[in-house]
């Protein structure tokens, strides 16, 4: 299989030069050239299949070219070494948990997942790649520990200054090793502008090579149409449509569900829930793509502007406006409306959410208003503890402290300030 670029201005690629490239020349994101659907038979008997299994036959069509099916298998066997647990607190709501790894947050999969392809890509090479990424709160995290130590890799994470909580900031900046932060003055969006010129800069790329660990990134996003899957074989057992409410920001999580859906996922319809940085929640009213600056909420990894795989999303759908929002409904809130959800769901349920996932439960509740008798599930994208403050003052008490958190409370952080994008260059180039 190939990927080409969504701009169409750019050469198909296999798997792997996409995956060291992350952005094609031509500024687009990549994409597959295909989804084959998977047979029947692997859905009717997805119960029987471990989730290495189902993993293994939704990735094997987009990577096989690349990696040998001992070697993949080997990977998958590796990041796929926690639970992925769907748990009902209320009829026909359930949320799938998927901040069981080691940093508590979604994006340990694909993280871990990019970096052993990395890692065996390396294989052999002398050549160094520098994996640069912009995270909003957990990307940062999962990145750094994924790639921890691995041979041939460096690893520079830019984060918004003041803007991520304390938990999130300790897991990119207190590693060390191959793992650098840079602490930039601004909002996410700032630090993916600076990522996004760094791989356009071709004075920078003639020194450097340069790939990036954001779900743009193929090997980050794809990985991410496992989770459906897997819920899907807990929930198939309901005998109801299932519907999927998404905590979305730079909406890779939820693209890849419509990949899954592709790949002949039974599944109703997904339902992107955004807090107040609403540029898709207004694009599915009027039609019109208007990016935005944007907004600090209490759901931060959620604080994005100018989404980059809604693209990949519109893609998906050939452009089609209804075609789009008849699978796809998509809704912004407040954070005094999370905020609310979190005291609400643990009031009923004695369920503690975080603020993303009660943004998801916000989302699938306005969704089931007017579309009942449907199995909901909405996503749990990180564990409750690492947004402390905003737990404590929601609902008045303090979670216990799990063991990957502990290991990073006392240890010193250390990141670079920076304020433009000169300085990262200056930085990259060791100048």
């Amino acid at each position: 299989m190939k990927f080409y670029s969504l701009n169409s201005q750019a050469q198909k690629v296999p798997f792997k030069e996409a995956v060291i490239a992350g952005i094609a020349p031509d500024k687009g994101l990549y994409f597959p050239e295909f989804i084959e659907p998977l047979p029947d038979s692997f859905f009717e008997r997805i119960e029987e299949l471990s989730n290495t299994e189902i993993a293994f036959n939704a990735i094997h069509q987009f990577v096989s070219d690349d990696i040998p099916n001992d070697k993949l298998k080997e990977i998958l066997t590796k990041i796929l070494d926690f639970d992925f647990p769907v748990v009902e607190i209320e009829d026909n709501v359930a949320t799938l948990e998927l901040f069981h790894g080691p940093t508590m947050a979604f994006k340990d999969v694909g993280a871990r997942f990019m970096a052993h392809c990395l890692g065996y890509f390396s294989e052999g090479e002398n050549s160094q790649v520098t994996v640069l990424v912009a995270t909003s709160g957990d990307t940062g995290g999962a990145v750094a520990n994924g790639f921890l130590g691995v041979d041939g890799v460096k690893v520079v994470i830019l984060y918004p200054s003041g803007k991520v909580s304390d938990i999130q900031e300790r897991q990119l900046t207190t590693l060390g090793q191959n793992i650098t932060a840079l602490r930039v003055d601004g909002t996410f969006d700032d630090c993916q502008k600076m990522v996004k010129a760094a791989f356009l800069d071709k004075d920078l790329l003639a020194h450097m090579k340069l790939t990036s660990a954001n779900s743009i990134n193929v090997a980050r996003w794809l990985p991410q149409l496992f989770y459906f899957l897997f819920a899907y074989k807990q929930a198939k057992s309901k005998g109801k449509e299932i519907v999927f409410s998404v905590p979305s920001g730079n909406f890779g999580n939820i693209c890849a569900g419509i990949v899954a859906q592709k790949l002949g996922m039974p599944v109703k319809h997904f339902v992107a829930a955004t807090n107040i940085n609403d540029t898709v929640p207004e694009f599915m009213k009027t039609g019109e793509y208007r990016p935005k600056a944007s907004s600090a909420t209490i759901s931060n990894a959620m604080d994005v502007g100018d989404p980059s795989n809604f693209v990949r999303i519109r893609h998906l759908y050939q452009d089609d406006f209804e075609l789009l929002g008849k699978n796809l409904s998509s809704y912004s809130f407040s954070d005094a409306e999370t905020k609310k959800a979190l005291s609400h769901i643990h009031k009923t349920s004695g369920y503690l959410a975080d603020p993303h996932g009660a943004v998801g439960y916000l989302g699938l509740k306005k969704y089931q208003e007017n579309n009942p008798n449907n199995y909901g599930i909405f996503l749990e994208t990180a564990h409750p503890v690492k947004f402390l403050p905003v737990v404590r003052k929601a609902l008045g008490i303090v979670p216990e402290i799990p063991p990957q958190i502990q290991k990073v409370m006392d240890k010193e952080k250390k990141s670079i300030p920076i304020k433009v994008y000169d300085e990262l260059k200056r930085y990259l180039l060791g100048r």
